[in-house]
């Protein structure tokens, strides 16, 4: 069974996300900041992080998440997602392997998580 990581400060997300994904045949877990993803990521690995961009004010933001968890795992595969499609433009995102635009029909987010998945 793969593992999904879910990054987002937003507690409704992380559920939605959760269950979804669950009934997909993932096995998600799901934290509200970028510090408690990487504490995560450095006790268990997972094959996909979904990386919500915005993070709450007081934590990074989600590009710099990015960085912080591909020095580290040079190979995780990560999926930004994000409310702000403006993102996409910015050059750190181009370090992701994949870009979804928040939306409460996850279609799109999960046929781009099988995508990444197929990539090997």
């Amino acid at each position: 069974m793969k593992t999904i990581l879910i990054v987002d400060d937003e507690p409704y997300i992380r559920m939605l996300y959760e269950r979804e994904l669950a009934e997909e045949g993932y096995h998600a877990r799901a934290v509200a900041t970028g510090s408690e993803a990487l504490q995560m990521l450095e006790r268990d690995p997972v094959d996909v992080v979904v990386l919500d961009v915005r993070l709450a004010e007081q934590e990074p933001n989600g590009l710099t998440i990015l960085n912080e968890i591909l020095a580290r795992k040079r190979d995780q595969k990560i999926i930004l997602n994000t409310a702000y499609p403006s993102y996409m433009d910015e050059g750190a995102s181009w370090l992701a392997n994949g870009f979804v635009v928040k939306s409460s029909d996850l279609t799109e987010l999960k046929a781009r998580i099988r995508e990444v998945l197929s990539e090997g």
